[in-house]
């Protein structure tokens, strides 16, 4: 066995000692005014969800303020058009609980939001997501239980928002590169060539 190795809350404890007072006051149970900014604000928000077949994390995103805020204690998540795995909302299925963590692009904090989430289809719902006459096939509605800022550390520690943090994105293998590799069937170039228009066709 190895002894570096924590294995129990005492273990962590002591490493870690007590949380700051911040750090507690911080967590409330509702999106009050100044978190509910950080939604507005959002065009990015990872969504964090367990089932079956374990765990998953999606990324979503939109202008800002596509995740609407219904009230202090619901939020509304539209699902655009993707490629059907639905991985999430296999989960949600299976197991409601969802954590979710919106970016706000040149802030340094985040909001980190959990809670439970279900799955709507009402047909007025829908329509009131619609972009360029397109409705979403389903709306997550996600239910407020702990709402809480995430300091600014990571982000500056990356240098998420610098402009010089960006590179150049033939430094890594294309989506077509990536599946030619793992299926014979598909040719790498004519992939990469036809995405923009495949990609302008259904991002909606």
């Amino acid at each position: 066995m190895t002894t570096s190795v924590l294995r129990t809350l005492a273990d962590l404890e002591a490493v870690y000692g007590e949380p700051s007072r911040g750090s507690l006051a911080k967590e409330i149970d509702h999106l009050s005014p100044h978190y509910r900014a950080f939604v507005e604000h959002a065009p990015f928000v990872l969504v964090a969800s367990a089932g079956p077949g374990g765990l998953d994390c999606s990324p979503r995103g939109d202008a800002p303020g596509f995740v609407s805020v219904a009230d202090a204690r619901t939020l509304l998540l539209p699902d655009r058009r993707g490629n059907n795995r639905v991985d999430t909302l296999r989960n949600v299925i299976a197991d409601p609980r969802i954590a979710l963590l919106f970016l706000v692009p040149g802030v340094g904090e985040t909001l980190r939001v959990n809670g439970t989430a279900e799955i709507d289809v009402d047909p007025a719902l829908l329509a009131s997501f619609a972009v360029d006459g397109k409705a979403p096939r389903s709306v997550l509605r996600v239910h407020v239980e702990r709402v809480y800022f995430q300091c600014q550390k990571a982000l500056a520690r990356s240098r998420l928002w610098e402009p010089d943090s960006r590179i150049e994105r033939s430094r890594l293998p294309s989506a077509g590169e990536i599946l030619a590799a793992l299926d014979r069937e598909v040719d790498a170039a004519a992939y990469d060539a036809a995405y923009p228009e495949r990609m302008r066709q259904t991002i909606y």
